[in-house]
């Protein structure tokens, strides 16, 4: 028989309570943490509060509810950026960007935000740059309505439980009535749009890239300036999406056009 690794039982702790995530909660609060990984309640919460210190957990308004937090996905970025997909971003995008010249992202959603992990930026000195790394709400951004349009009503409510939703510029949907509406028009269009919700004067096209099965999992946009479109660029650009999620979905995912 081989020998058992040594284990350090903080460290097993800090693993059990990551791996509690993977289940169907996207939050607990510290009983349930305590009750389900059977640990003394005063010991969870002193691992809690360092891994709440250290950024891998994050908490609710209320302070009670424990979910995953943003150094994770820190991390889960720097990996992707060497991963398949965003390697084969990065070889479409530099295409986007020699026909554009417009700033290209591919996004994922973690919880009720986008978070940026791949991006190639427009040399022009009017452009939108959104950093690998970067969070922003969802409901404000053309990859995040891509990205709610692929969940049930269900899901929504989980992530949009109020009906006034968090405004980025004046133009962001802030009530979940239109959100409902607008994701309606993403699932009969097959794109999303951000006119101005995240930057004032900066519009966006974003598209669904899909796995084998025809969930999305992540999307691709372009962000262009008010002031450089034209009818003939709109055009290309919503042609450059629709290729690129394809050519995505068919390397990466595997599923079928």
């Amino acid at each position: 028989m081989g020998q058992q690794p040594p284990k350090v039982k903080s460290a097993d702790r800090v693993l059990d309570i990551f791996e509690l995530f993977t289940g169907d909660k996207e939050s607990y609060n510290l009983t349930e943490i305590s009750k389900g990984l059977n640990m003394p309640p005063s010991s969870t919460y002193v691992i809690l509060q360092n891994m709440l210190h250290r950024g891998y957990l994050e908490t609710d308004r209320s302070g009670k509810q424990f979910r995953i937090g943003y150094k994770l996905f820190t991390i889960r970025s720097g990996y992707m950026r060497s991963s398949s997909l965003t390697g084969e971003f990065n070889s479409i995008a530099e295409k986007i960007i020699d026909d554009l010249n417009e700033t290209t992202s591919l996004a994922i959603k973690v919880g009720s935000d986008l978070l940026y992990i791949g991006e190639k930026v427009s040399t022009h000195a009017l452009r939108f740059n959104p950093n690998v790394g970067t969070t922003l709400p969802l409901h404000s951004t053309a990859s995040g309505k891509i990205l709610l349009a692929d969940l049930s009503m269900e899901e929504l409510r989980v992530l949009y439980p109020n009906d006034e939703l968090e405004k980025v510029t004046d133009k962001t949907i802030s009530t979940f009535s239109d959100l409902i509406k607008e994701l309606n028009k993403v699932r009969s269009q097959g794109f999303g749009y951000n006119m101005g919700e995240t930057v004032d004067g900066v519009h966006c096209v974003g598209g669904a890239i899909v796995d084998a099965d025809g969930r999305t999992v992540a999307s691709v946009s372009i962000s262009i300036p008010v002031v450089r479109i034209t009818g003939e660029v709109w055009g290309r650009v919503h042609d450059w999406i629709k290729r690129s999620c394809e050519e995505l979905s068919t390397k990466v995912y595997g599923q079928q056009n």
